[in-house]
Order: structure tokens, then sequence, then C-alpha cells
């Protein structure tokens, strides 16, 4: 990189911190509007910031080695299984967000489980969301700084603490509103990045004929939807565990639904993020399912996008495209964090400190709380090997727990559920993580087994104890 690319990321940081500065000034007045933009989000703006907000700079790490390696199944088992969940969601249980802080007043995700469940469960399901959050926030600043150290050579380390404190300043200063017109301007730096990146590629092959063809260059196998380990079974778990996490199962995505007006806004904001994850994807991993033929036999894939962007881009592009990486990591971890802190500032710090009652009312306090929050993620990224690296903390980890968190708070938002009760609840959560031990450290099972069983067990767990606890009562 020269001296323009890096004027290039300073100028898209200054743009960062200044629309968290201009939210803060013009948008939050107070936690509703830190929290859920007073319920006012509109659509388009919400289906955009759903969608960038829901993968990170791993897919540039994690999931380039996945490409590099496997092919086309990545996009089968993650790309089109988002899309069918979220257009099945969209239908009914996406727009339940909306009638929640409309009847409720929410301004958490899990604020609804106290009058669903009871506190008990409330905040079994708070603190293991908030954990679990850790780790998967973790993920996205060890990526992005692998990223900055094949760009740049800057340390690890050094790495996820800018990255952090970029997100940290602008996330803390002006809530969502800063989130979400971030994501717009990312989103937007992310078009130009990623259409460049697929244009020099497809110049670099030798023209639109040639990527045609492109598959007779590379390994058989990349053209396989389902190599192993990524089988039928894994798509299926994904498609699965994506239902439940991309309609609100993943807390920041639900934050999206519950900040807009009304369930029809939902319903076409659900809808606009499905359609890019169909289609920008593939503008993604074209590049990515490539690089075999400018680089074979790479010891480490992880870094390979990073290589294609130094080897073929141009003086300032190369800048442009750590830029979009950064986008894609800055808006996943800032709206978690803006959602984790309304977990923490609503549900969990007044449940400890009940003579804290106002806390999620003072701004000052929310803002300390985002603050904190987001060091913990750093401190985790930088022992993030400790946990099996980035593509361990995504899927070994937070996929995998994802689902007995998700299963009582997804399904209790359904009439069908009714009958659930919070002893259904807290047994499904328990059978899940007892699961995932056992899956984790004690047998060894193929990795849709390892990623799929704690939300299958605690899925027929949560029924049969809630058609028992009928029974009983009845």
């Amino acid at each position: 990189m020269v001296a323009l690319d890096y004027l290039v990321i300073a100028l898209f940081f200054m743009v960062l911190v200044g629309t968290g500065i201009w939210a803060y000034f013009k948008k939050v007045k107070d936690a509703g509007d830190f929290f859920v933009a007073g319920g006012k989000l509109p659509w388009w703006l919400a289906g955009i910031s759903h969608h960038v907000s829901g993968y990170s700079g791993a897919v540039f790490v994690a999931y380039a080695a996945l490409a590099y390696t496997y092919g086309i199944s990545v996009y089968i088992w993650w790309a089109l299984t988002i899309f069918a969940g979220l257009i099945v969601g969209s239908f009914f249980m996406a727009p339940a967000w909306a009638r929640l802080r409309i009847r409720y007043q929410i301004q958490s995700p899990t604020e609804y489980l106290l009058k669903r469940y009871n506190r008990s469960t409330q905040q079994l399901i708070a603190w293991s969301g908030v954990i679990l959050k850790l780790f998967d926030i973790a993920a996205k600043w060890a990526a992005i700084a692998i990223l900055l150290n094949g760009f740049t050579g800057l340390p690890v380390v050094a790495g996820i603490l800018l990255a952090g404190g970029i997100s940290l300043v602008y996330i803390s200063l002006g809530g969502i509103w800063a989130d979400v017109w971030n994501d717009l301007f990312q989103f937007s730096i992310q078009l130009v990045a990623g259409i460049t990146m697929l244009v020099v590629v497809v110049i670099h092959l030798g023209g639109l004929e040639a990527a045609w063809h492109v598959w007779e260059r590379l390994p058989a196998s990349h053209t396989d939807p389902f190599p192993k380990p990524y089988t039928i079974w894994f798509a299926i778990t994904f498609l699965f565990l994506n239902f439940l996490s991309y309609n609100g199962g993943t807390w920041n995505l639900a934050t999206r639904f519950i900040a807009q007006s009304s369930p029809e806004s939902v319903r076409k904001s659900a809808r606009l993020s499905a359609m890019l994850y169909l289609v920008w994807p593939l503008v993604l991993f074209f590049p990515m399912w490539c690089t075999p033929i400018f680089f074979p036999g790479m010891e480490d894939p992880e870094n390979s996008y990073a290589r294609l962007a130094l080897e073929f881009l141009p003086t300032g592009l190369v800048g442009l495209v750590l830029a979009s990486m950064f986008a894609n990591t800055l808006t996943m971890t800032s709206s978690d964090a803006n959602t984790i802190t309304a977990v923490l500032s609503r549900d969990i710090i007044p449940f400890l400190f009940p003579h804290r009652e106002n806390w999620a009312k003072t701004l000052r306090m929310i803002r300390l709380t985002s603050v904190g929050f987001l060091a913990m993620t750093m401190i985790i990224a930088i022992n993030a090997d400790t946990f099996g690296g980035v593509l361990g903390l995504i899927i070994s980890w937070f996929a995998a727990l994802l689902g007995p968190v998700a299963i009582p708070m997804m399904l209790g938002l359904l009439p069908a559920f009714n009958r659930m009760d919070h002893r259904a609840a807290l047994l499904s959560i328990g059978a899940g993580f007892l699961t995932f031990v056992f899956t984790k450290f004690i047998l060894e099972v193929p990795l849709a087994a390892e990623i799929g069983s704690p939300a299958a067990i605690a899925f027929v767990v949560y029924c049969i104890a809630g058609l028992l606890t009928r029974k009983r009562t009845s």
C-alpha cells in the first residue's frame, strides 16, 4: 500500500466518526433514539442495514479460505440459506418484533421475555446471548486484524485495537442512528470495491468468455455444492440456524425490525435484505473462487483475498477494498454493540442492581456500558487462537450455541407455541448446552452434527416439555 491508499482509509474513518458526532447532536435525545431510533427507521434503510450487519470481514478471511479450498459450497450453505430463511420469516416471524415494540415499548430483544416466560428465563437467555456475542464480535476483530496484517503488515493486536477503537467511538456517540447511516455509507463503498474487484479479476482471466469457462480451469471439486465436511446435512443445519438467526435470533438483526414503525415495513425490509443475500455474495465470491488459478498451492488461504487485492488493484483502490472490508466488520460489530448495550442496560444491570432502575434512561451510563462491552470483545479477540481461530469462533462456537438460546426466544414469538412456558424454555436451553459439551469435547461427530445437534435437541425438548406441561396443568 502507498500514501494514497492510506489516505482513502483515513477519509473512511473520518466519515464514520463524523456520522457518530452528527447523530450525537441531531438524532439521539433519549434511550429510545439510541437503541431503536424512536421506532422511525425507514424500511429501505433498515433492509440495507440488516443485510450488511449480517456479515463481517470474516467473509474475506474465513469464507475466502473456504471459497479457495472448496469452491461454490460456501455460497450454497451460507448465502442461499440466509435468503430462504429470510423470505420465509418475512411472512410471520420478523414482523412480530415491530408488534412487540408497539404493544410493550420494548427497546431490547430480550425485554419481552419477562412477560412471555419469567425473570429467570429472561436472565438466562440475556446472559447467554451476551456471552455468545463476546466471542462472535471477537472473531470479527480478529478477522479484520488479519486482513490489516496482510495489507499493511500491522501487527494483529494493533489491528484489533484500531478497528475496535473506531467502532467504539462512533457507536457510543450516535447509537443506532449512527450505525444505520454508516451501514448505508459502508455498503456504498462495498459496492464500488466489490464490483471493481470483480471487473479486475475478469480482465485478468482474459475477459467475459474466459470468466464464463473458469470452472474448467479450477479443480472439479469446486463445483461440488456439498463437499465434505460441508455436506447437504451441514447446509440443512445452517438453513435452520440462519432462519432463527436472521429473523431475530441474532439480536442486532432483531433490532433492525424492532426499530421500524409497522409490521408491513418490516416485511419489506426483510425481503430487501434477502434479495441482497441472493445476489451480492456472487459478486464477492467470484474473485475468491478464482484465486487458485492465480495463486495455486497457498499455505494460508485466509490471506487469499488480501493477496488478490495487492497483486491486481491499482494505487488507491487497494485502500478502497480494505475500507470495504473494514465496512463489513464495523457494520456488524457496531450494531451488535448497540443491541448488547440495550440488553445490558435494560435487562441485566437493573436486575443485578435494583437501585439502578434508571440506568437505561441515562445516556452517559448507556455509553459507558457500550465502551465496556466492546473493550471485553477486543481482549477476547487478542486471544482468538485459544478458541480455534476466526473460523473456530464463528462456526464451532457461535453457530453451535446460537440454537439453544434462539429456540425459546424465537419460537416464543409464534402463537403456535403459546403452550410452552418457562419450564420448557429452561429445559431446552439446558439440553442444548449439554449437547454442545458432548459433541464438542467428548464425542467425535461430523461437523454438521456438532453444529446442528444443540439446536435440534433444544427444539425437541422445548416442544416435548411444553406438551407435557400443558397436559399436567390442564
